[in-house]
């Protein structure tokens, strides 16, 4: 309980916490962002971390100068790309016995979610499940079971890792330190995961009107 209450107050926080962090380690700020990128996109086990705020409050500091524009792209760009790939590998090592249901750790309905993205968006799925948390995490590791090649999905990976740090940093940037956002970050970070869990919240209930659907027929 204790755990998750931090997870929150971390999250609605996120720009007093990171404030804390980079007075505290300076330069290995961008480190510690470096790991937590990579964490949320290369193990299913930690979908839980903050990406899409993340990156907006990173952004919001580097508008003040405390942080380099350019060294947060550059460098989370990196992680975002690299983590893909590893979640890729271990899909790929851990191959169909994914969906056996027999490895604790995998949440099954994340990816039977995931394979369904697939379905539906094909290859792009690598780049549109940059925006959607949960799928985002799961996405290359299905990818890796059998679902993509690791040469078509090397592309897909490169161009959805780089829209995606570059849009929410960048937003961030020029948005981060306008009064009403300072005002209501709490709020902006909200509107931030609200808006990110929409498309799996539409699907879900899609998914949920096609089965009823069969199930009249």
């Amino acid at each position: 309980m204790e755990l998750i209450t931090f997870f929150v107050d971390f999250i609605l926080h996120l720009d007093e916490h990171l404030s804390t962090i980079i007075s505290q380690y300076g330069a290995w700020t961008y480190g510690i962002l470096f790991f937590i990128i990579f964490m949320e996109t290369g193990f299913v086990v930690t979908p839980f971390l903050p990406g899409d705020s993340l990156l907006f409050a990173a952004g919001s500091f580097a508008a003040l100068g405390a942080l380099s524009p350019w060294m947060l792209i550059g460098l989370l760009c990196i992680a975002a790309i690299l983590g893909d790939t590893i979640n890729y590998w271990i899909g790929h090592y851990i191959g169909d016995r994914a969906f056996s249901g027999n490895i604790r750790w995998l949440k099954q309905e994340y990816l039977d979610k995931t394979q369904k993205f697939y379905e539906k968006h094909g290859g792009k799925t690598i780049i549109l499940a940059r925006f959607v948390p949960i799928i985002r995490t799961f996405a290359p590791f299905v990818a890796g079971v059998g679902t993509m090649s690791y040469g078509k999905f090397i592309s897909y990976n490169i161009i959805g890792g780089i829209v995606w740090v570059n849009l929410f940093i960048l937003m961030g940037y020029f948005f981060g330190n306008l009064p009403f956002v300072k005002k209501n970050f709490e709020l902006v970070i909200f509107a931030i995961i609200f808006i990110s869990l929409i498309p799996p919240v539409m699907e879900y209930f899609k998914a949920r009107k096609e089965i009823k659907a069969e199930a009249e027929m």
